[in-house]
């Protein structure tokens, strides 16, 4: 792969936009990302732990933009070294900090409401409906074909986000919010769809790219458009579906992730009681080192667990640029295959990280419940709005129909202003459901299960 190509500004259906020099693409990526409804719901979206009242605990939007900055500084790095050693050209390393500046702030856009747990639910549900009249499917679950049952059946938010900024913001129109291919490719950390992916894996490719999806079929030519221009590997399953290799920025960007939420979810556990700071303490200094001053003894310990914090980002954003440089020459073969953090000098701090997390952040009490309330939450969403475009489905996809015949479903309609533009079928009336879905607020989707169950706003 080329730096010349990885870094083009072109723009998803507009590959001929004109780079500004005084307001490059990728700062214009940024903004656009930034000022979009899907960003600004993200400061009301879980990110580990669901409808906090506490501020100081951290949600999608604060998690990107902390992601963000992260990522900023690997991309400068990175870049600076390899103008250094004559591997890209003298300027182009603020092109490569911006654009992975840009794709850590998109990186999230496309989570449900719920986190993680979210996804599950939504994938879970799809299971249900697919599962139905033995396995015939029921509603439009019926309708949708066997090889893209998948995309539903494992929601995936990567995929969604995709979708989010490549078809359905800016009015909808052709490339959604045609950012430059750059930040596309640095985004894309899964370059496969769900079938691809499952076929690739099938016939025993094994590569770090294939472990989720991050487009749907119903992007993938949009995804194609990126992909050829930025010259990423294509490879084809042995069924002839493609998919591609990574950006090498996306391991950039992944690392950036890894970093913030590793860190700084263990941070979060301090604050709401599920660690104590002694534990946290000890856990950072894995990554930083025991400090060699005696602590301040004006400093509290949660002041202290700050510090450790801050020096373990910085510590841990120069393992990764050393392993990615390190890694070099794999990463820009395409046969790089794994994470970055993983191959760093910082990886046994971050495997207890990960065990940490998996044995007491993940399943503490508390967020365990609230996920149990969020899944029956978007069960009771899906049954109900599914209903809706069972009735759209009937009144054969004419929503003036639907709106005419069915004073209910127009009420509802009105209430939450659902979009039903471009539903022509089954397989675009599971997309538009969970387009609905998915875009919510936590709260938000319990004021629309209260809504839908009859309850009195308070």
């Amino acid at each position: 792969m080329d730096w010349t190509q990885l870094l083009n500004p072109g723009r998803l259906c507009r590959p001929d936009f004109p780079d500004a020099p005084d307001r490059p693409a990728y700062l214009q990526d940024y903004d656009r990302i930034l000022f979009s409804e899907p960003f600004r719901r993200l400061a009301q979206k879980t990110q580990v732990h669901p409808l906090y009242d506490h501020d100081h605990v951290h949600h999608r939007m604060i998690h990107s933009m902390e992601t963000s900055s992260v990522g900023r500084s690997l991309g400068i790095q990175v870049g600076q070294a390899l103008v250094k050693e004559g591997l890209l050209a003298e300027g182009l390393q603020h092109v490569m900090a911006g654009t992975v500046q840009a794709a850590c702030l998109v990186h999230d856009i496309g989570n449900p409401p719920f986190g993680h747990s979210g996804e599950a639910s939504i994938g879970a549900w799809f299971s249900r409906q697919f599962a139905a009249n033995g396995g015939q499917g029921t509603g439009i679950a019926a309708g949708i074909p066997a090889r893209h049952r998948g995309e539903f059946e494992a929601f995936e938010g990567n995929a969604q986000g995709f979708r989010i900024v490549a078809r359905l913001e800016m009015a909808r129109r052709a490339g959604g919010m045609r950012l430059s291919y750059a930040t596309l490719g640095a985004f894309a950390k899964y370059p496969t769809t769900r079938h691809a992916a499952r076929e690739a894996m099938e016939a025993g490719t094994a590569y770090v790219g294939l472990k989720k999806f991050g487009c749907f079929a119903a992007e993938e030519e949009l995804f194609a458009e990126a992909a050829t221009a930025l010259g990423l590997p294509e490879e084809r399953t042995p069924q002839g579906q493609r998919w591609w290799r990574r950006h090498p920025l996306a391991f950039l960007v992944e690392a950036a992730d890894d970093i913030c939420y590793r860190i700084l979810d263990l941070e979060d556990a301090a604050t709401v009681g599920d660690l104590d700071n002694e534990t946290v303490s000890g856990i950072l200094e894995e990554i930083t080192g025991k400090p060699n001053r005696a602590d301040d003894a004006m400093m509290t310990r949660r002041d202290r667990v700050g510090m450790l914090r801050a020096m373990a980002i910085g510590a841990s954003i120069d393992s990764a640029v050393q392993a990615f440089l390190e890694n070099y020459d794999a990463i820009m073969a395409g046969t790089f295959n794994d994470g970055l953090m993983e191959v760093s000098t910082k990886a046994r701090a971050f495997a207890q990280l990960k065990e940490i997390s998996n044995a007491r952040i993940f399943t503490a009490r508390r967020k365990t419940e609230l996920e149990v309330v969020g899944r029956h939450v978007i069960f009771t969403i899906l049954d109900e709005f599914h209903g809706l475009f069972d009735a759209l489905k009937a009144c054969d996809w004419d929503p003036e129909r639907l709106l005419e015949q069915h004073s209910y479903w127009a009420q509802l309609v009105r209430a939450v202003d659902l979009d039903l533009r471009g539903v022509v079928d089954d397989h675009t009336a599971a997309h538009a459901l969970t387009d609905f879905v998915s875009g919510m607020t936590d709260r938000y989707a319990l004021r629309v299960r209260d809504m839908i169950t009859g309850q009195v706003p308070g």
